[in-house]
Protein backbone atom coordinates (compact mmCIF):
# COMPACT_ATOMS: atom_id res chain seq x y z
CA UNK A 1 0.00 0.00 0.00
CA UNK A 2 0.54 3.88 -0.68
CA UNK A 3 2.15 5.41 1.83
CA UNK A 4 0.71 9.23 2.46
CA UNK A 5 2.94 12.08 0.62
CA UNK A 6 0.81 14.47 2.64
CA UNK A 7 3.15 17.47 3.89
CA UNK A 8 3.57 17.51 7.46
CA UNK A 9 0.77 18.84 9.82
CA UNK A 10 -1.65 17.95 6.92
CA UNK A 11 -5.43 17.25 8.15
CA UNK A 12 -6.14 13.75 8.21
CA UNK A 13 -8.62 11.32 6.96
CA UNK A 14 -8.67 8.90 9.71
CA UNK A 15 -9.98 5.10 8.70
CA UNK A 16 -11.20 2.85 11.56
CA UNK A 17 -12.14 -0.70 11.69
CA UNK A 18 -10.56 -4.05 11.00
CA UNK A 19 -10.23 -4.98 7.54
CA UNK A 20 -9.73 -1.72 5.76
CA UNK A 21 -6.70 -1.56 3.48
CA UNK A 22 -8.71 -1.63 0.65
CA UNK A 23 -10.71 2.01 1.95
CA UNK A 24 -7.34 3.37 2.96
CA UNK A 25 -5.53 2.46 -0.49
CA UNK A 26 -8.28 4.18 -2.48
CA UNK A 27 -7.95 7.34 -0.28
CA UNK A 28 -4.09 7.37 -0.71
CA UNK A 29 -4.51 7.23 -4.58
CA UNK A 30 -6.50 9.95 -4.64
CA UNK A 31 -5.78 12.28 -1.27
CA UNK A 32 -2.18 11.21 0.03
CA UNK A 33 -0.47 14.44 -1.58
CA UNK A 34 -2.92 16.63 0.23
CA UNK A 35 -4.47 14.57 3.25
CA UNK A 36 -2.48 12.54 6.29
CA UNK A 37 -4.29 9.35 5.84
CA UNK A 38 -4.25 7.01 8.69
CA UNK A 39 -5.57 3.36 9.51
CA UNK A 40 -6.36 2.31 12.74
CA UNK A 41 -7.72 -1.08 13.41
CA UNK A 42 -10.34 -0.95 16.13
CA UNK A 43 -11.95 2.30 18.33
CA UNK A 44 -9.51 2.45 21.02
CA UNK A 45 -6.33 2.87 18.54
CA UNK A 46 -8.56 5.10 16.85
CA UNK A 47 -9.77 7.30 20.07
CA UNK A 48 -5.77 7.27 21.38
CA UNK A 49 -4.85 8.77 17.87
CA UNK A 50 -7.41 11.40 17.52
CA UNK A 51 -6.47 12.21 21.34
CA UNK A 52 -2.92 12.78 19.67
CA UNK A 53 -3.69 14.82 16.95
CA UNK A 54 -5.81 16.77 19.12
CA UNK A 55 -3.23 17.91 21.68
CA UNK A 56 -0.91 18.13 18.71
CA UNK A 57 -3.48 20.78 17.67
CA UNK A 58 -3.33 18.83 14.14
CA UNK A 59 -7.21 18.82 12.69
CA UNK A 60 -9.43 15.91 11.36
CA UNK A 61 -11.16 16.47 8.17
CA UNK A 62 -13.07 12.88 7.94
CA UNK A 63 -13.12 10.34 10.32
CA UNK A 64 -14.20 6.89 8.88
CA UNK A 65 -15.43 3.95 10.73
CA UNK A 66 -16.55 0.10 10.00
CA UNK A 67 -19.73 -1.19 12.21
CA UNK A 68 -17.09 -3.07 14.10
CA UNK A 69 -15.19 0.39 15.64
CA UNK A 70 -18.34 2.72 15.50
CA UNK A 71 -21.00 0.84 17.33
CA UNK A 72 -21.40 1.33 20.99
CA UNK A 73 -23.51 3.62 23.18
CA UNK A 74 -20.50 6.08 23.39
CA UNK A 75 -17.91 5.14 20.66
CA UNK A 76 -15.30 7.16 19.62
CA UNK A 77 -16.68 8.85 17.07
CA UNK A 78 -19.08 10.25 19.60
CA UNK A 79 -16.28 11.72 21.21
CA UNK A 80 -15.03 12.98 17.99
CA UNK A 81 -17.91 15.84 18.25
CA UNK A 82 -16.60 17.56 20.79
CA UNK A 83 -12.77 17.61 20.65
CA UNK A 84 -13.00 18.07 16.21
CA UNK A 85 -16.79 19.70 15.96
CA UNK A 86 -15.72 20.26 12.11
CA UNK A 87 -14.84 17.18 11.26
CA UNK A 88 -17.01 14.79 9.25
CA UNK A 89 -18.05 11.56 10.54
CA UNK A 90 -19.26 8.61 8.33
CA UNK A 91 -19.71 4.87 8.78
CA UNK A 92 -18.47 2.35 6.19
CA UNK A 93 -20.35 -0.14 4.93
CA UNK A 94 -20.22 -2.95 2.79
CA UNK A 95 -22.28 -2.89 -0.65
CA UNK A 96 -26.04 -4.29 0.07
CA UNK A 97 -25.46 -4.50 3.93
CA UNK A 98 -27.95 -2.48 4.59
CA UNK A 99 -30.56 -5.46 3.86
CA UNK A 100 -29.67 -6.59 7.01
CA UNK A 101 -32.26 -5.74 10.04
CA UNK A 102 -29.55 -5.42 12.37
CA UNK A 103 -27.42 -3.37 10.10
CA UNK A 104 -29.94 -0.80 9.41
CA UNK A 105 -31.01 -0.65 13.25
CA UNK A 106 -27.09 0.22 14.04
CA UNK A 107 -27.22 2.89 11.48
CA UNK A 108 -30.19 4.29 12.44
CA UNK A 109 -29.51 4.50 16.22
CA UNK A 110 -25.56 5.71 15.11
CA UNK A 111 -27.48 8.84 13.67
CA UNK A 112 -30.43 9.18 15.77
CA UNK A 113 -27.17 9.56 18.54
CA UNK A 114 -25.27 12.35 16.22
CA UNK A 115 -22.72 9.87 15.85
CA UNK A 116 -22.43 9.68 12.41
CA UNK A 117 -23.73 12.05 9.65
CA UNK A 118 -23.95 9.96 6.98
CA UNK A 119 -22.28 6.49 4.99
CA UNK A 120 -20.18 5.47 2.31
CA UNK A 121 -19.82 2.09 0.79
CA UNK A 122 -16.91 0.64 0.57
CA UNK A 123 -15.22 0.82 -2.40
CA UNK A 124 -15.75 -2.14 -4.82
CA UNK A 125 -13.16 -1.12 -7.92
CA UNK A 126 -10.43 1.23 -8.35
CA UNK A 127 -11.14 3.91 -9.14
CA UNK A 128 -14.93 3.75 -7.74
CA UNK A 129 -16.12 7.56 -8.44
CA UNK A 130 -19.59 6.73 -6.49
CA UNK A 131 -17.22 6.36 -3.43
CA UNK A 132 -15.05 9.44 -4.23
CA UNK A 133 -18.20 11.55 -4.66
CA UNK A 134 -19.06 11.02 -1.39
CA UNK A 135 -15.91 11.68 0.01
CA UNK A 136 -15.30 14.89 -1.69
CA UNK A 137 -18.64 16.33 -0.69
CA UNK A 138 -17.64 15.56 2.87
CA UNK A 139 -13.78 16.90 2.42
CA UNK A 140 -15.90 20.34 0.71
CA UNK A 141 -18.33 20.31 3.83
CA UNK A 142 -15.26 20.35 6.50
CA UNK A 143 -13.10 22.80 4.18
CA UNK A 144 -16.15 25.52 4.04
CA UNK A 145 -16.62 25.25 7.70
CA UNK A 146 -13.13 25.51 8.69
CA UNK A 147 -12.33 28.20 5.95
CA UNK A 148 -9.38 25.51 5.37
CA UNK A 149 -10.18 26.41 1.39
CA UNK A 150 -8.41 30.07 0.18
CA UNK A 151 -10.26 32.82 1.85
CA UNK A 152 -12.05 35.15 -0.89
CA UNK A 153 -12.79 37.77 1.60
CA UNK A 154 -10.95 38.89 4.64
CA UNK A 155 -12.51 41.29 6.83
CA UNK A 156 -10.95 43.50 9.56
CA UNK A 157 -13.25 44.23 12.61
CA UNK A 158 -14.05 44.01 16.20
CA UNK A 159 -16.15 41.21 17.08
CA UNK A 160 -17.56 43.15 19.61
CA UNK A 161 -19.04 45.31 17.35
CA UNK A 162 -22.61 44.28 16.51
CA UNK A 163 -21.33 45.97 12.37
CA UNK A 164 -18.61 43.55 12.43
CA UNK A 165 -21.15 40.51 13.16
CA UNK A 166 -23.26 41.64 10.34
CA UNK A 167 -21.05 41.88 7.73
CA UNK A 168 -19.39 38.75 8.56
CA UNK A 169 -22.75 36.94 8.03
CA UNK A 170 -23.64 39.19 5.30
CA UNK A 171 -20.33 37.66 3.19
CA UNK A 172 -20.44 34.53 4.67
CA UNK A 173 -23.70 34.04 3.03
CA UNK A 174 -22.44 34.65 -0.49
CA UNK A 175 -20.90 31.17 -0.30
CA UNK A 176 -17.00 32.06 0.03
CA UNK A 177 -14.79 31.58 2.48
CA UNK A 178 -14.08 34.49 5.00
CA UNK A 179 -10.96 35.36 7.15
CA UNK A 180 -11.47 37.53 10.18
CA UNK A 181 -9.30 39.95 11.93
CA UNK A 182 -8.96 41.89 14.78
CA UNK A 183 -7.89 45.33 14.37
CA UNK A 184 -4.44 44.64 16.42
CA UNK A 185 -3.78 41.95 14.19
CA UNK A 186 -0.64 42.43 12.06
CA UNK A 187 -1.95 41.79 9.05
CA UNK A 188 -5.16 43.80 9.82
CA UNK A 189 -3.00 46.89 10.59
CA UNK A 190 -0.76 46.83 7.01
CA UNK A 191 -4.72 46.60 5.35
CA UNK A 192 -6.38 49.62 7.84
CA UNK A 193 -2.78 51.80 6.54
CA UNK A 194 -3.96 50.83 2.83
CA UNK A 195 -7.35 51.61 3.48
CA UNK A 196 -6.44 55.21 4.91
CA UNK A 197 -7.24 54.31 7.87
CA UNK A 198 -3.89 55.20 9.69
CA UNK A 199 -1.34 57.04 8.13
CA UNK A 200 1.16 53.61 9.32
CA UNK A 201 0.60 50.11 10.79
CA UNK A 202 1.94 51.43 13.67
CA UNK A 203 -0.68 54.53 13.79
CA UNK A 204 -3.14 51.94 13.67
CA UNK A 205 -1.46 49.71 15.92
CA UNK A 206 -1.49 53.06 18.43
CA UNK A 207 -5.26 53.43 17.64
CA UNK A 208 -6.07 49.68 18.98
CA UNK A 209 -4.30 50.64 21.79
CA UNK A 210 -6.21 53.43 22.82
CA UNK A 211 -9.50 51.76 22.38
CA UNK A 212 -10.35 53.84 19.25
CA UNK A 213 -11.91 50.61 16.52
CA UNK A 214 -11.78 51.91 13.06
CA UNK A 215 -14.68 50.86 10.94
CA UNK A 216 -14.74 47.28 9.90
CA UNK A 217 -13.12 46.92 6.12
CA UNK A 218 -13.79 44.16 3.62
CA UNK A 219 -10.68 43.03 1.58
CA UNK A 220 -11.32 41.01 -1.57
CA UNK A 221 -8.39 38.19 -3.15
CA UNK A 222 -8.76 40.87 -5.94
CA UNK A 223 -6.86 43.63 -3.95
CA UNK A 224 -9.91 45.76 -3.80
CA UNK A 225 -10.36 47.20 0.27
CA UNK A 226 -13.88 48.39 1.08
CA UNK A 227 -14.56 50.72 4.02
CA UNK A 228 -17.56 49.63 5.96
CA UNK A 229 -19.17 48.58 2.56
CA UNK A 230 -23.26 48.38 2.18
CA UNK A 231 -24.75 45.14 0.72
CA UNK A 232 -24.97 46.88 -2.76
CA UNK A 233 -21.10 47.58 -2.62
CA UNK A 234 -20.69 43.96 -1.09
CA UNK A 235 -22.73 42.04 -3.91
CA UNK A 236 -20.66 44.60 -6.93
CA UNK A 237 -17.56 43.35 -5.11
CA UNK A 238 -18.50 39.64 -5.80
CA UNK A 239 -19.58 40.33 -9.10
CA UNK A 240 -23.32 40.15 -8.61
CA UNK A 241 -25.55 42.79 -10.44
CA UNK A 242 -27.75 45.58 -8.39
CA UNK A 243 -28.50 47.41 -11.44
CA UNK A 244 -31.97 47.61 -12.80
CA UNK A 245 -33.20 46.56 -16.81
CA UNK A 246 -34.71 49.84 -18.88
CA UNK A 247 -37.13 47.38 -20.06
CA UNK A 248 -40.50 46.16 -18.88
CA UNK A 249 -40.41 42.50 -18.10
CA UNK A 250 -42.38 39.70 -18.15
CA UNK A 251 -42.10 38.67 -14.20
CA UNK A 252 -40.72 40.11 -11.49
CA UNK A 253 -40.23 37.90 -8.13
CA UNK A 254 -39.67 40.22 -4.65
CA UNK A 255 -37.43 38.16 -2.60
CA UNK A 256 -35.18 35.29 -3.03
CA UNK A 257 -35.84 32.93 -0.79
CA UNK A 258 -37.08 29.49 -1.16
CA UNK A 259 -39.88 30.13 -2.88
CA UNK A 260 -38.30 32.83 -4.97
CA UNK A 261 -35.36 31.09 -6.15
CA UNK A 262 -38.13 28.01 -7.47
CA UNK A 263 -40.48 30.96 -9.27
CA UNK A 264 -37.17 32.52 -10.78
CA UNK A 265 -35.71 28.85 -12.00
CA UNK A 266 -39.17 27.73 -13.69
CA UNK A 267 -40.15 31.59 -15.19
CA UNK A 268 -36.92 31.58 -16.81
CA UNK A 269 -36.93 28.03 -17.79
CA UNK A 270 -40.41 28.12 -19.07
CA UNK A 271 -38.94 31.85 -21.23
CA UNK A 272 -40.44 34.25 -19.06
CA UNK A 273 -38.17 37.66 -19.15
CA UNK A 274 -37.60 37.18 -15.52
CA UNK A 275 -36.48 40.02 -12.83
CA UNK A 276 -35.11 38.89 -9.33
CA UNK A 277 -35.14 42.11 -6.60
CA UNK A 278 -33.50 40.89 -3.41
CA UNK A 279 -33.28 43.25 -0.45
CA UNK A 280 -30.81 41.23 2.10
CA UNK A 281 -29.52 37.87 1.75
CA UNK A 282 -30.08 34.84 -1.08
CA UNK A 283 -32.30 32.17 0.70
CA UNK A 284 -33.83 34.35 3.11
CA UNK A 285 -34.51 32.78 6.55
CA UNK A 286 -33.54 28.86 5.14
CA UNK A 287 -30.49 30.52 3.71
CA UNK A 288 -28.96 30.81 7.07
CA UNK A 289 -29.32 27.34 8.18
CA UNK A 290 -26.44 25.31 9.21
CA UNK A 291 -28.48 22.44 8.43
CA UNK A 292 -31.23 21.38 6.58
CA UNK A 293 -31.67 17.32 7.03
CA UNK A 294 -35.27 16.82 5.97
CA UNK A 295 -34.85 18.24 2.29
CA UNK A 296 -35.97 15.70 -0.59
CA UNK A 297 -32.88 14.24 -2.46
CA UNK A 298 -29.99 15.48 0.53
CA UNK A 299 -29.18 12.31 2.38
CA UNK A 300 -26.77 14.09 4.43
CA UNK A 301 -28.50 17.14 4.53
CA UNK A 302 -27.74 20.77 2.78
CA UNK A 303 -26.30 23.73 4.16
CA UNK A 304 -29.37 26.42 3.63
CA UNK A 305 -26.15 28.94 2.32
CA UNK A 306 -25.60 26.07 -0.63
CA UNK A 307 -28.97 25.64 -1.43
CA UNK A 308 -30.06 29.10 -2.10
CA UNK A 309 -26.41 29.28 -3.80
CA UNK A 310 -27.51 26.30 -5.87
CA UNK A 311 -30.71 27.18 -6.88
CA UNK A 312 -29.56 30.95 -7.87
CA UNK A 313 -26.60 29.35 -10.31
CA UNK A 314 -29.66 27.24 -11.86
CA UNK A 315 -32.20 30.38 -12.26
CA UNK A 316 -28.94 32.72 -13.90
CA UNK A 317 -27.91 29.68 -16.38
CA UNK A 318 -31.60 29.96 -17.31
CA UNK A 319 -31.67 33.63 -17.96
CA UNK A 320 -32.81 35.10 -14.62
CA UNK A 321 -31.67 38.29 -13.93
CA UNK A 322 -31.05 39.40 -10.09
CA UNK A 323 -30.87 42.78 -8.68
CA UNK A 324 -29.31 41.96 -5.35
CA UNK A 325 -29.10 44.47 -2.21
CA UNK A 326 -32.67 46.33 -3.99
CA UNK A 327 -35.49 46.54 -2.05
CA UNK A 328 -39.50 46.87 -3.37
CA UNK A 329 -40.98 49.87 -1.37
CA UNK A 330 -43.98 49.90 -3.50
CA UNK A 331 -46.38 48.07 -5.97
CA UNK A 332 -49.15 49.82 -8.38
CA UNK A 333 -51.26 48.42 -10.61
CA UNK A 334 -50.66 50.07 -14.59
CA UNK A 335 -53.80 51.05 -16.50
CA UNK A 336 -52.72 48.65 -19.14
CA UNK A 337 -52.96 45.52 -16.55
CA UNK A 338 -49.31 45.52 -15.81
CA UNK A 339 -47.07 47.09 -12.67
CA UNK A 340 -44.99 49.09 -11.14
CA UNK A 341 -42.70 48.17 -8.21
CA UNK A 342 -40.98 51.17 -6.44
CA UNK A 343 -37.56 49.85 -5.85
CA UNK A 344 -35.00 52.31 -2.98
CA UNK A 345 -32.89 54.48 -5.18
CA UNK A 346 -36.42 56.31 -6.39
CA UNK A 347 -36.00 54.18 -9.31
CA UNK A 348 -39.02 51.88 -11.10
CA UNK A 349 -39.76 48.50 -12.97
CA UNK A 350 -42.45 48.01 -14.20
CA UNK A 351 -43.87 44.13 -15.31
CA UNK A 352 -46.67 42.21 -16.75
CA UNK A 353 -46.80 39.46 -13.38
CA UNK A 354 -45.63 40.06 -9.78
CA UNK A 355 -44.55 37.21 -7.36
CA UNK A 356 -44.49 38.78 -4.05
CA UNK A 357 -41.80 35.96 -1.99
CA UNK A 358 -40.54 38.64 0.07
CA UNK A 359 -40.50 36.15 3.12
CA UNK A 360 -40.63 36.69 7.05
CA UNK A 361 -38.68 38.49 10.32
CA UNK A 362 -38.42 37.20 13.50
CA UNK A 363 -40.11 39.60 16.03
CA UNK A 364 -38.46 41.76 18.32
CA UNK A 365 -38.94 40.62 22.28
CA UNK A 366 -40.30 43.59 24.05
CA UNK A 367 -37.03 43.25 26.31
CA UNK A 368 -35.89 46.54 26.47
CA UNK A 369 -32.43 45.26 27.81
CA UNK A 370 -31.66 42.98 24.99
CA UNK A 371 -31.15 46.11 22.69
CA UNK A 372 -27.62 46.93 23.30
CA UNK A 373 -26.26 43.38 22.80
CA UNK A 374 -28.59 42.72 19.58
CA UNK A 375 -26.02 41.59 16.81
CA UNK A 376 -23.22 41.12 19.52
CA UNK A 377 -24.13 38.35 21.65
CA UNK A 378 -27.36 38.75 20.62
CA UNK A 379 -29.05 37.60 17.34
CA UNK A 380 -32.46 37.22 16.04
CA UNK A 381 -32.10 34.09 13.88
CA UNK A 382 -30.14 31.21 13.57
CA UNK A 383 -27.54 31.84 11.58
CA UNK A 384 -24.80 29.51 11.49
CA UNK A 385 -21.96 31.99 11.08
CA UNK A 386 -22.45 32.90 14.60
CA UNK A 387 -21.85 29.81 15.93
CA UNK A 388 -17.71 29.00 16.08
CA UNK A 389 -18.19 32.49 18.15
CA UNK A 390 -19.95 31.16 20.83
CA UNK A 391 -16.91 28.87 22.21
CA UNK A 392 -16.52 27.86 25.86
CA UNK A 393 -19.78 29.83 26.28
CA UNK A 394 -23.02 28.77 27.83
CA UNK A 395 -26.11 29.56 25.31
CA UNK A 396 -29.63 30.23 25.24
CA UNK A 397 -32.06 29.04 22.22
CA UNK A 398 -35.33 30.93 22.03
CA UNK A 399 -38.43 29.05 20.57
CA UNK A 400 -39.26 25.28 19.75
CA UNK A 401 -39.62 24.68 16.12
CA UNK A 402 -36.85 23.33 13.57
CA UNK A 403 -35.16 26.36 12.93
CA UNK A 404 -34.29 26.32 16.46
CA UNK A 405 -33.96 23.06 16.98
CA UNK A 406 -31.05 22.90 14.23
CA UNK A 407 -29.76 26.17 15.65
CA UNK A 408 -29.08 24.23 18.85
CA UNK A 409 -27.77 21.23 17.50
CA UNK A 410 -24.41 23.60 15.26
CA UNK A 411 -24.23 25.70 18.71
CA UNK A 412 -23.48 22.58 20.65
CA UNK A 413 -20.35 21.40 18.47
CA UNK A 414 -18.89 24.31 19.84
CA UNK A 415 -20.65 25.86 23.22
CA UNK A 416 -20.03 24.49 26.51
CA UNK A 417 -24.18 24.39 27.47
CA UNK A 418 -26.93 24.82 24.76
CA UNK A 419 -30.28 25.15 25.82
CA UNK A 420 -33.61 26.13 23.92
CA UNK A 421 -36.52 28.12 25.78
CA UNK A 422 -39.99 27.35 24.74
CA UNK A 423 -43.41 29.12 26.56
CA UNK A 424 -44.52 25.37 25.79
CA UNK A 425 -43.94 22.11 28.39
CA UNK A 426 -41.82 20.54 25.84
CA UNK A 427 -41.22 20.17 22.16
CA UNK A 428 -42.82 17.43 20.84
CA UNK A 429 -45.89 19.01 19.25
CA UNK A 430 -43.73 21.74 17.30
CA UNK A 431 -40.20 19.99 16.15
CA UNK A 432 -39.30 16.79 13.70
CA UNK A 433 -38.63 13.83 15.50
CA UNK A 434 -35.17 13.28 14.15
CA UNK A 435 -34.30 16.88 15.76
CA UNK A 436 -35.61 15.88 18.96
CA UNK A 437 -33.80 12.55 19.05
CA UNK A 438 -30.34 14.71 17.94
CA UNK A 439 -30.99 17.24 20.28
CA UNK A 440 -31.25 14.82 23.03
CA UNK A 441 -27.92 12.65 22.43
CA UNK A 442 -25.90 16.67 21.91
CA UNK A 443 -27.10 17.36 25.72
CA UNK A 444 -29.00 20.02 24.48
CA UNK A 445 -31.63 20.89 27.65
CA UNK A 446 -34.87 22.60 27.16
CA UNK A 447 -36.25 24.78 29.50
CA UNK A 448 -40.43 24.72 29.18
CA UNK A 449 -43.25 26.81 30.11
CA UNK A 450 -40.59 29.69 30.28
CA UNK A 451 -40.15 32.99 28.27
CA UNK A 452 -36.95 36.09 28.63
CA UNK A 453 -38.07 38.86 30.57
CA UNK A 454 -34.70 40.39 31.36
CA UNK A 455 -30.76 40.61 31.07
CA UNK A 456 -28.01 41.22 32.58
CA UNK A 457 -24.25 42.31 31.82
CA UNK A 458 -21.09 40.88 33.04
CA UNK A 459 -18.13 42.84 33.89
CA UNK A 460 -16.66 43.44 30.53
CA UNK A 461 -19.92 44.51 29.17
CA UNK A 462 -20.90 41.65 27.31
CA UNK A 463 -24.26 39.35 28.10
CA UNK A 464 -23.75 37.79 31.35
CA UNK A 465 -27.10 36.49 32.43
CA UNK A 466 -30.41 35.67 30.99
CA UNK A 467 -33.54 36.47 33.16
CA UNK A 468 -36.35 33.99 32.96
CA UNK A 469 -39.95 33.86 34.14
CA UNK A 470 -42.05 30.53 34.38
CA UNK A 471 -45.17 29.88 34.37
CA UNK A 472 -46.05 29.69 38.13
CA UNK A 473 -44.66 33.38 38.18
CA UNK A 474 -41.36 32.82 39.47
CA UNK A 475 -38.13 34.36 37.92
CA UNK A 476 -34.72 33.17 38.11
CA UNK A 477 -31.43 33.67 36.11
CA UNK A 478 -29.33 31.67 33.45
CA UNK A 479 -25.76 32.28 32.90
CA UNK A 480 -25.70 33.19 29.13
CA UNK A 481 -23.12 34.53 26.86
CA UNK A 482 -24.86 33.54 23.71
CA UNK A 483 -29.13 34.46 23.19
CA UNK A 484 -30.28 33.57 19.80
CA UNK A 485 -34.07 34.34 19.06
CA UNK A 486 -36.25 32.49 16.52
CA UNK A 487 -39.61 33.08 17.62
CA UNK A 488 -42.67 34.83 16.19
CA UNK A 489 -42.41 35.31 12.06
CA UNK A 490 -43.28 39.06 10.99
CA UNK A 491 -44.06 38.63 7.29
CA UNK A 492 -42.39 41.52 5.07
CA UNK A 493 -45.20 43.35 3.77
CA UNK A 494 -45.31 46.81 5.16
CA UNK A 495 -43.37 48.23 1.60
CA UNK A 496 -47.06 47.10 -0.04
CA UNK A 497 -49.46 49.51 1.79
CA UNK A 498 -53.05 48.95 0.67
CA UNK A 499 -52.08 47.04 -2.72
CA UNK A 500 -52.96 43.84 -1.61
CA UNK A 501 -55.55 42.98 0.97
CA UNK A 502 -53.32 41.64 4.20
CA UNK A 503 -54.53 40.32 7.77
CA UNK A 504 -53.97 42.08 10.82
CA UNK A 505 -50.51 40.10 11.15
CA UNK A 506 -49.34 41.36 7.82
CA UNK A 507 -49.54 38.02 5.79
CA UNK A 508 -50.79 38.68 2.32
CA UNK A 509 -54.65 36.63 1.64
CA UNK A 510 -54.99 34.56 -1.69
CA UNK A 511 -57.28 32.69 -3.54
CA UNK A 512 -60.48 31.87 -1.64
CA UNK A 513 -59.59 33.56 1.55
CA UNK A 514 -60.06 36.94 0.01
CA UNK A 515 -63.75 36.46 -0.27
CA UNK A 516 -63.64 35.40 3.22
CA UNK A 517 -62.27 38.33 4.70
CA UNK A 518 -63.81 41.10 2.04
CA UNK A 519 -65.28 40.19 -0.67
CA UNK A 520 -65.50 43.45 -2.33
CA UNK A 521 -61.47 43.01 -2.38
CA UNK A 522 -61.50 41.11 -5.42
CA UNK A 523 -62.06 43.14 -8.95
CA UNK A 524 -63.36 40.51 -11.48
CA UNK A 525 -65.70 38.11 -12.54
CA UNK A 526 -63.55 35.01 -12.59
CA UNK A 527 -62.11 33.80 -9.19
CA UNK A 528 -58.51 34.95 -8.40
CA UNK A 529 -55.85 31.18 -8.61
CA UNK A 530 -55.30 29.79 -5.03
CA UNK A 531 -52.06 31.92 -4.94
CA UNK A 532 -53.09 34.99 -6.34
CA UNK A 533 -53.62 38.28 -4.24
CA UNK A 534 -56.44 40.74 -4.47
CA UNK A 535 -54.92 42.50 -6.93
CA UNK A 536 -55.54 40.47 -10.17
CA UNK A 537 -51.91 39.19 -11.99
CA UNK A 538 -50.09 39.35 -8.44
CA UNK A 539 -49.07 36.44 -6.85
CA UNK A 540 -47.35 35.60 -3.53
CA UNK A 541 -45.99 32.27 -2.33
CA UNK A 542 -43.84 31.10 0.61
CA UNK A 543 -43.81 32.35 4.08
CA UNK A 544 -45.39 35.53 2.88
CA UNK A 545 -48.48 33.96 2.15
CA UNK A 546 -51.25 33.23 5.08
CA UNK A 547 -51.80 29.63 5.39
CA UNK A 548 -48.47 28.61 3.75
CA UNK A 549 -46.48 25.29 6.11
CA UNK A 550 -43.21 26.81 6.94
CA UNK A 551 -41.05 24.07 5.70
CA UNK A 552 -38.32 24.88 2.98
CA UNK A 553 -40.02 21.99 0.56
CA UNK A 554 -43.75 23.84 0.93
CA UNK A 555 -42.03 27.10 0.00
CA UNK A 556 -40.14 25.74 -3.41
CA UNK A 557 -43.32 23.61 -4.07
CA UNK A 558 -45.64 26.87 -4.05
CA UNK A 559 -42.98 28.79 -5.78
CA UNK A 560 -42.60 26.66 -8.88
CA UNK A 561 -46.75 25.68 -8.55
CA UNK A 562 -47.69 29.45 -9.11
CA UNK A 563 -46.12 29.51 -12.93
CA UNK A 564 -49.34 27.74 -14.77
CA UNK A 565 -50.95 30.95 -12.81
CA UNK A 566 -48.83 33.07 -14.17
CA UNK A 567 -49.09 31.38 -17.69
CA UNK A 568 -52.61 31.86 -17.81
CA UNK A 569 -52.33 35.65 -16.25
CA UNK A 570 -49.91 36.71 -19.12
CA UNK A 571 -51.56 34.32 -22.04
CA UNK A 572 -50.50 31.43 -24.53
CA UNK A 573 -48.04 33.06 -26.52
CA UNK A 574 -45.31 34.37 -23.71
CA UNK A 575 -42.80 32.35 -22.91
CA UNK A 576 -42.92 28.73 -23.38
Amino acid sequence: MAASRAPAGAPVILVAGEGRSDVVGELLRRYGRDYDVQEHPDAPSARAAAAELAAAGRAIAIAMAGLDAADGQEGFLAELRHAFPDARRALLLDWGAWGDEDVTATVHGLMARGQIETYLVVPRHAPDEAFHRGVTELLRDWARATGADRPGYTLVGDLSLARTHALRARLDRTGARVRTLAPSDPEARELLAHAGLADTPADAEADASRGSAPPPIVATELGQVLVDPDDAALARAAGLRTDLPDRPVDVVIVGAGPSGLASAVYAASEGLDTLVLEAASLGGQAGASSLIRNYLGFSRGVPGADLALNAYRQAWLFGARFALARRATGLEADADGGFRLAVDGGEQVRARAVIIASGVDYRRLAVPALDRFVGASVFYGASSVEARGQAGHDVLVVGGGNSAGQAALHLARFARSVALVVRGDGLAASMSRYLLDELDAAGVGVIGDSRVVDVAAGANGGLAEVVLEHGDGTRDSRPAQGLFITIGARPRTDWLGGAVLRDQWGSILTGAEIAEQDASAWPLERDPESLETSLPGCFAVGDVRRGSLKRVAAAVGEGSAVMSAVHRHLGPHVGG
